[in-house]
């Protein structure tokens, strides 16, 4: 599967089914990334849809881990589970401290932190001001 990137200074789009009602490339690589995540027990996952508010991505995932090797050993999962699907990520930031990472797939970006991190910057209030609460990706 290839993913080509936007061509520069052009507005994303909504994602569009493909021929044949297939699921798309961000829809089934924001799977692999929810299947990372559940395989390493991630806490309080939650996928935040933020097209039409920024044009850094489509969607924004983010999840908890219960100490910085957890953090750490999602982030990994996450990477290990794009790469299977043919995504190389265009980056990964925060590996050495670990109490935040980020692992940026271009659509869909992935913020592992410690709960008192994701407390402390609130990234699920900032992007959903006015929206409903963000959808739950595993409830616990």
């Amino acid at each position: 599967m290839k993913f080509a990137p936007a061509k520069p200074g052009s507005a994303k789009t909504a994602p569009t089914k493909a021929a044949a009602g297939k699921p798309d490339a961000t829809d089934y690589l924001l799977k692999q990334v929810l299947l990372a995540l559940d395989d390493l027990k991630a806490k309080d996952v939650h996928e935040i849809d933020v097209r039409g508010k920024t044009s850094i991505a489509d969607i924004l995932v983010i999840a908890s881990g219960t100490s910085t090797r957890h953090v750490k050993s999602l982030a990994d999962e996450v990477v290990r589970f794009a790469k299977k699907a043919g995504m190389l990520p265009l980056g990964v930031e925060g590996q050495r401290e670990a109490e935040w990472v980020l692992v940026d797939l271009g659509d869909i970006i992935v913020h592992v932190m410690l709960p008192r991190i994701r407390e402390f910057y609130g990234l699920e209030r900032l992007w959903t001001v006015g929206d409903d609460m963000p959808m739950a990706a595993n409830a616990e």
